[in-house]
This record gives C-alpha cells, structure tokens and sequence, in this order.
C-alpha cells in the first residue's frame, strides 16, 4: 500500500463528506424562510442513513463478489472482512477499507440531492423512509454496475469517473419524477419564490466547489497525475460554467446574478464528473461552457413549458448535467490519458465509446425511473399520505414537521 496515495485519498472522503452540509446551506438558502430548517434537515439526515447502512450491507452490496452483473453479495456485511491492508482490485495503491470510506462518502451525498425537488411538500418521515429505500434499490446496484468488479456497464466499457451516471443521473431522473408524483407546490404559479439568503447559497455553492475537488480528483484512488488531471479539469470546467451562466442570466435578463453565478459553478462540476479523468483539458472549457446553457433553458423555459415543480432544480442541474457530461465523455475521452478508457471519444475518431456512453446514460435512467416508482409504492404503503396538506404547506415544514424556527423573531410576511 502507498502511505501517500492512502493519505490523499482519506484527505478526499473528508472533502466529500463535507459537500453534504454544503448542500444543505445550498438548498437551505434558496428556499423560504419558513421551510429552511426542513430543507436542510432533508439533505443531511443522509448522514446518518447513508453511513449506516453502508457499513452494515451498502459497501457489500455495492462492491462485494458480483451477481449477475447487478449486485454484489453480503460476505462483507458489517465490513467484516474488508482488508486493512490488501487494497479491492489488483495493483490499487489504498486498501480495501480506504475505498471503502471514500465510497461511502458518495452514497451520503447522493440521495440527499433528490431532497430539493420536492422541498416544501413532502413529508418528512415519507422522504426518510423513500431515501433509504432508493439508497438500496438505485444506488447501490447502479454502484455495482458502473464501478465494481464485475458490473454490467463496466463490463461493456461505460466510462464514468466519479459519478455522473451513479450519482447525477439517478438522482436527476428521481428527482424529476418524484416531483411530478407529488405535483406542484399548491400556491405555485401564484406566489413569487424568492430565495430567501443568497449570501447561503453562495457559501453552499462554494464549499461544494471545495468538496469537488476531493470528489473528482479522489476518484484516481492515488496520488498521481490522474489526480491532478482530474483537479485541473474540474476547476477549468466549473469556472467556464460560471462565466457562462453569467452571460445566459445577461442574455436573458440583462443582468448577471449571484445566484446564476454559482449555479453555474454547480453545473459545470456536474458536467466535467463523469469524464473528469478522461478528457483533456481544453475539453473541460467545452464541457463548462455548454452545460450551463443546457441546464439555463431547461431550469428557466422546460419547466413552465411541462408545468413540474422541480422546486430546487435537482433535475435541471444533476440530472441534465450528468446526461450532458456522460455524452462529453463519449466526445471527448482520449485512452492516452487514461488507459481504462478503451476507446478514443467520437471527436477523435472512434464512434464505440460513444454509442456505450449512450446505451449506459438509457439504463441509468431506466433503473432510476424503475426504482423510484418501487420506492415509491413501498413508502406509500408504510407511511401512508406523502404529500403534506395544504394548511401545512402554507404554515410552512419548519413548523409544522419539527416545531422549530430558523429565524424566530421573524415576524413578516412569507
């Protein structure tokens, strides 16, 4: 094992396990005074499940001996057997427990980012018991897929990084149509949603940024070149994104925002996930500087136009962004940089890689459509109304799901 590469790659689970209250401040800003401390509160219970049952089934599940391509096996239930020493494939520089706690990591964080699409409207003890059912009916076969031994996808030669099927995708497409399940807000289309704390968002959005960088650049397992080949074209995409939210918020409104600002950083790190070890950087400006177009005119015209009430964007950022940035990366991989990658992207010749990147994009989005509604049915079933009612929605979830205030000496109007 390398000491170094065993240091780097912890250093990087802290980084991502931070991203998840980073979220929290994100989401927690853009909504309604009287619904913050929910909001919040739903993208970071994940802590608590997400790490639980990873250690307990999650990890085994996900990574342990293959069946049929989909699931691992239970032989590791408790970690029991998870090598302090030996590292999970051949020839890796951290050991088995390491990847363990780096992957850990991402199964906190993804379910929480479901949460924003529906902030506002759903019960609190129905979204607990949907975020633990989805964590072990879609993530951890979509885990197992795209990233263990043995898994479907990376068995016909899908490429995905650090999470933009596993992660954007699945929880983009969840997103999107647990919201419509739901419907929308019951005073949407009459009452103006301000965000209520921009200087929140913008803090969220940067130390996700932050995060990222562990998320991204972690996802080399080593501390090598691969490494700084993922940070480098993180930060260039993130930072094209930025720029161009910018000038679509100047080209739509006639002044850029704050608010489209670090959406935009958020959408360019979306982007550049999936192929993030596998393009080259001019590639990464490319990929930053048309996600945040695409995410634009999907958050800002496809949401009135189809009438859902993707309340936060879960869908419009994650899951268009992982979309996007998964057919990048049939574009745009070079085998040169990485040899995992099989085949060149399409930009440089081959068209293989970008069919698989295709095919892997319509299964991501079919197990999570598939899931959703099973995880659906189940908590309907065991926790009965979902939806709050309308005098609940209109007091707020704040109050009516915890008894708590986030600004208690507040006294206006909401």
């Amino acid at each position: 094992m390398d000491t170094g590469s065993t240091a780097f790659v912890l250093l990087c689970s802290g980084l991502v396990f931070f991203m998840t209250p980073a979220l929290s401040l994100f989401y927690g800003g853009l909504v309604r005074r009287k619904n913050v401390i929910n909001t919040m509160f739903a993208s970071t219970f994940t802590i608590g499940t997400g790490i639980v049952m990873w250690v307990l089934f999650g990890y085994s599940l996900s990574f342990g001996t293959d069946h049929a391509g989909i699931i691992g096996g239970l032989e590791w239930f408790g970690l029991n057997g998870v090598s302090l020493t030996e590292p999970y494939r051949e020839g890796g520089a951290i050991s088995n427990m390491v990847f363990c706690i780096f992957q850990m990591m991402f199964a906190v964080i993804t379910p929480a980012l479901i949460t924003g699409s529906v902030a506002g409207r759903m019960r609190f003890r129905s979204l607990f018991t949907f975020i633990i059912f989805w964590t072990l009916i879609v993530y951890y076969p979509m885990a197992h897929m795209v990233w263990a031994k043995g898994g479907f996808l990376d068995a016909i030669g899908s490429l995905d990084f650090a999470g933009g099927n596993v992660v954007h995708i699945t929880s983009g497409i969840s997103a999107l149509l647990l919201c419509i399940i739901l419907k929308p807000r019951c005073d949407m289309g009459q009452a103006n949603y301000r965000v209520h704390n921009i200087p929140m968002v913008a803090l969220g959005a940067f130390i996700l940024v932050f995060g990222w960088f562990g998320f991204n650049a972690g996802s080399a397992l080593a501390a090598d070149g691969l490494a700084a080949h993922a940070f480098i074209t993180t930060a260039v995409s993130s930072a094209s994104a930025m720029l161009s939210w910018m000038l679509c918020d100047v080209i739509a409104n006639k002044k850029p925002t704050f608010v489209g600002a670090t959406t935009g950083l958020v959408a360019g790190l979306v982007g550049i996930t999936p192929g993030a070890g596998f393009v080259p950087v001019w590639a990464a400006i490319v990929i930053g500087l048309t996600t945040s177009p695409i995410c634009f005119l999907m958050i800002s015209k496809a949401k009135e136009k189809f009438g859902y009430d993707d309340a936060l964007d879960a869908f419009g950022c994650h899951g268009i962004g992982g979309i996007w940035g998964g057919i990048c990366t049939g574009l745009f991989t070079q085998t040169s940089i990485n040899s995992a990658a099989r085949w060149n992207g399409l930009f440089f010749g081959d068209t293989q890689l970008f069919l698989v990147q295709l095919l892997s994009i319509v299964i991501s989005i079919a197990v999570a459509i598939v899931g959703t509604l099973i995880c659906y049915g189940l908590t309907k079933l065991l926790t009965g109304d979902i939806r709050v009612s309308v005098t609940e929605e209109r007091l707020g979830l704040d109050r009516t799901q915890h008894s708590e205030s986030a600004y208690p000496s507040f006294n206006g109007l909401d």
